[in-house]
C-alpha cells in the first residue's frame, strides 16, 4: 500500500477563509485552524493535511514581496516534511504572488498550489470547498507531474507565471491565455503538461527571498504626457522599468520619448517590453516604431504577463548585482513563464 502523502495548507486570509455572520450578514475570517468544523470533508481526502494559518489574516491588496518571502521561507522550512503545499489566497494578488514564489522557490520539484475562492466557505453557493479540494487532490496525487507553482480556480490548474486575474465576479476569475491549463478536473483529473525548464537542469531546491523592488511601471496611453514619462524612465532611486506597450510591442514614434529611453539606458536601467494586450507577444523589429526601441536598447518581453515580468525583475535584481547578468536572463525562459523571442524577419 502506498504511502500517504503529506500536504500543508498555508492560510495566509482571503474570501475562502470568511464565514458569514447571523446578525448582520458581514463577511469576517474565522480560525482557519479549526478549517474541519467547516469542512469534514477533509478526512475523507487520502492524504494527511495540516494547516498553518496567518494570524491575522491578510487580504490579498496587502501581500507584497515582503509576504512573498515569508510564504518562500515557509515552504523552504517545511519543504523535506511536506509531499506538497497548498497556499489560501485572496485572488486579488494571487498571480502576483504565484509568480513571485515561482522564481522564489529554486530546483523545486513539489507541487505548490495557489487557490481560493469567490465566495466563502460555509456559503450554499461557494466555490471554496471544490477549488480547495481539488488543489489537495493535485498536490497530493501519488502521480503528479507537477513539480512547480500553479493557481487552481473553476477545475483548472494555470501555470502560476502564466496566470492573470480577469474577472472580478465569476468562479472562473483566472486565466491564462497564451499557455494551456496544465491540469483540467473533469471526472478524473487530466494532466496536459509538463514542468518548466527549471525543472529539467536538475538543481537541489533552495529558496532565494531577497527582492528587489526598485522596479516601476509605464503603460503607454495616447495623450501620456513627456513630464509623466520622464518621472518614471528617469526616477533616480529606478534599477528597471518594464513597458507595457500597445500591439506586438508598439510606441509613439516621437523622438523627445527615444531620447528619454536612451537616456534611462545609460543611467544603467534596465527597460523590458511587453504587451498591453491579454494574449500574444511582444516582436520587437516587426513595426518600425518597436524597431527603434530594439535599437535604443529596450529588452523585448515577448508573451511574459506584466505580474511575472514584475517579480521576474524583482528577483533577478535582488540575486545578481552586475545589471549584465539580470539583463541576459530577462530575455531567457527560466521557468517557462515566456517563449523563446522570436526576431522578424519579414
Amino acid at each position: 500500500m502506498a504511502k500517504r502523502k503529506k500536504v500543508l495548507i498555508i492560510y495566509t486570509g482571503g474570501t475562502i477563509g470568511m464565514i458569514k455572520r447571523k446578525r448582520d450578514s458581514s463577511y469576517i475570517p474565522f480560525d482557519f485552524n479549526l478549517i474541519k468544523s467547516e469542512f469534514p470533508e477533509l478526512d475523507r481526502l487520502e492524504c494527511d493535511v495540516e494547516v498553518e494559518a496567518y494570524d491575522p489574516p491578510l487580504d490579498s491588496s496587502n501581500i507584497g514581496p515582503q509576504i512573498w518571502s515569508k510564504l518562500a521561507r515557509t515552504i523552504g522550512d517545511n519543504y523535506k516534511r511536506y509531499d506538497g503545499f497548498v497556499i489560501l489566497h485572496g485572488s486579488d494578488t494571487m498571480a502576483y504572488t504565484g509568480s513571485a514564489l515561482s522564481f522564489m522557490l529554486e530546483g523545486l520539484a513539489k507541487p505548490v498550489i495557489l487557490t481560493g475562492a469567490q465566495l466563502p466557505i460555509n456559503e450554499i453557493r461557494t466555490d471554496a470547498k471544490e477549488n480547495l479540494v481539488t488543489a489537495l487532490q493535485i498536490a497530493s496525487h501519488p502521480d503528479t507531474p507537477i513539480k512547480e507553482v500553479g493557481i487552481y480556480f473553476e477545475y483548472k490548474l494555470y501555470r502560476a507565471n502564466r496566470t492573470q486575474k480577469v474577472h472580478a465576479d465569476v468562479f472562473g476569475a483566472f486565466n491564462s491565455v497564451n499557455f494551456p491549463a496544465l491540469v483540467e478536473a473533469g471526472v478524473h483529473l487530466y494532466f496536459r503538461h509538463p514542468t518548466p525548464p527549471d525543472a529539467w537542469e536538475n538543481k537541489k531546491f533552495r529558496v532565494f527571498d531577497k527582492l528587489e523592488t526598485a522596479v516601476g511601471h509605464l503603460r503607454f496611453y495616447p495623450g501620456l504626457s513627456t513630464e509623466t514619462m520622464d518621472s518614471i524612465l528617469l526616477h533616480p532611486k529606478l534599477k528597471g522599468v518594464i513597458l507595457q506597450s500597445y500591439g506586438a510591442g508598439n510606441l509613439p514614434t516621437d523622438k523627445a520619448l527615444i531620447d528619454t529611453i536612451k537616456r534611462s539606458i545609460d543611467q544603467g536601467k534596465l527597460i523590458l517590453n511587453i504587451t498591453q494586450c491579454m494574449g500574444g507577444s511582444v516582436e520587437m523589429g516587426r513595426y518600425a516604431t518597436s524597431s527603434m526601441l530594439l535599437k535604443a536598447g529596450v529588452l523585448p518581453g515577448a508573451d511574459m504577463t506584466f505580474e511575472a515580468a514584475l517579480s521576474k525583475m524583482m528577483y533577478l535584481f535582488g540575486k545578481f548585482p552586475d545589471t549584465e547578468v539580470a539583463r541576459q536572463l530577462l530575455v531567457k525562459n527560466l521557468r517557462g513563464e515566456m517563449r523563446a523571442e522570436r526576431a522578424y524577419t519579414d
